[in-house]
């Protein structure tokens, strides 16, 4: 009996992959289980189809995601805060702040957990935050922090 495995099965494969396999193991366990579906024409031919869906799918949020990049890099933002005596701010530039900024000044709304800054901002200048999108694609916001 030939099965569509759904799900990895140990010692046996990968998702998405054809197997043959022994009628009763197929049947009882496999198939009754939920880690495969019987390897029918109408089956494989819906499998091909949604991974061809998956494919184009993931095709166009990489080509948006490299968009947004590039947009990202040409950006400034402008955050404006307390300064102290001494020229340091009161409390550092949070993600959320950034995440906020970025959607007052050029209305693109980015999730918080996107920005890595490997060392809090603390200080008056121009600072460069990397932004992890997904898929592997960075981008850098330059940010422009002014005291008041």
């Amino acid at each position: 009996m030939k099965v569509l495995l759904i799900k990895d099965v140990k010692s046996l494969g990968k998702r998405g992959e054809v197997k043959e396999v022994k009628d009763g193991y197929g049947k009882n366990f496999l198939i009754a289980k939920g880690f495969a579906k019987h390897a029918t024409t109408e089956i494989l031919e819906q499998h091909r189809a949604d991974e061809a869906q998956k494919a184009a799918d993931e095709a166009a949020e990489i080509a948006s995601l490299n968009e947004m990049a590039k947009k990202l890099d040409k950006l400034e933002i402008i955050i404006t805060k307390k300064v102290g005596q001494n020229g340091s701010l009161f409390g550092a530039i949070t993600k959320d702040e950034v995440a906020q900024a970025l959607l007052d000044q050029h209305n693109i709304e980015i999730d918080k957990k996107h920005i890595t800054d490997k060392v809090a901002i603390k200080t008056v200048g121009e600072h460069e935050l990397d932004l992890k999108l997904g898929h592997a694609i960075h981008a850098k916001l330059h940010v422009d922090v002014q005291g008041e």
